[in-house]
């Protein structure tokens, strides 16, 4: 077997300890069709390679290679490409659910690329850095949540599982990892424009120090008498986003 040396390019750090790699997998609750994102040296593959219509994705070829020499099984399940960019449509199941040790550089990028396509992702789990998983798990009041919460917790049900130290990695980072799991919830929609509703969340919290009359300002001049916009965006749930929305959709019709 080949020797895959880690690429500082993208971000990598190989989990080399299997005990965790087992506990997050076995952290899925769904056992078919999975998404394996990143697979590195395919120390998660290893335990979920005999699971219904597994698929991997992985955009280093020398790791691609790796995998299909080291789980041949997976060979037309194997996809050598950008997450970023892949089409969720290659996938042959309307829902799916999504597992992988996510690159650092990329983490926030993968969820939002996962947030526009909510409707096809059943399950999410994760490692990631730690600071970004709680982060997302954050719920309001905390200085940590921000517009990855709002967007996701409005979707999917979340849960911090566990911490992951460097010393269970190859280089080891510099940071400490955190496992999450999302669980899509019942909202199929929002009851609000989405793409205004996204624009708000932004716009929020791009000046999280200011009150939403001020922050608001580049999407509508707000002189309606209404207290929540006198709050700042860390101190809103979701639902009150969504009530932003309708109001300021029926202010600017």
């Amino acid at each position: 077997m080949s020797y895959i040396k880690a690429k500082k390019y993208y971000a990598q750090h190989f989990l080399t300890d299997h005990s965790i790699a087992e506990r997050i997998v076995n952290s899925l609750k769904s056992s078919n069709y999975i998404l394996e994102i990143g697979p590195g040296k395919g120390i998660l593959t290893k335990y979920l390679v005999n699971k219904n219509n597994f698929y991997v994705i992985e955009i280093d070829k020398d790791c691609a290679k790796h995998i299909q020499l080291k789980y041949p099984e997976i060979k037309n399940n194997l996809f050598i490409e950008d997450f970023l960019n892949f089409d969720f449509n290659k996938i042959p199941s309307h829902r799916f659910s999504i597992i992988g040790n996510f690159p650092y550089n990329i983490s926030s990028q993968i969820f939002f690329k996962i947030f526009g396509d909510k409707n096809r992702v059943n399950e999410v789990v994760c490692m990631l850095q730690k600071e970004v998983a709680q982060r997302i798990v954050s719920e309001p009041g905390n200085k940590d949540y921000g517009i990855l919460s709002v967007l996701l917790q409005s979707y999917f049900n979340i849960e911090f599982l566990f911490s992951v130290k460097p010393g269970s990695f190859y280089p080891p980072p510099k940071v400490n990892s955190g496992v999450i799991r999302l669980v899509r919830n019942q909202n199929k929609n929002l009851d609000c424009d989405e793409k205004l509703f996204l624009q708000v969340v932004k716009t929020s919290f791009n000046q999280r120090r200011k009150i939403l009359k001020n922050s608001l300002k580049s999407i509508i001049d707000i002189s309606v008498q209404e207290k929540i916009f006198l709050k700042r965006p860390e101190q809103l749930h979701y639902k009150d986003f969504i009530y932003i929305t309708n109001l300021i959709s029926s202010l600017i019709k």
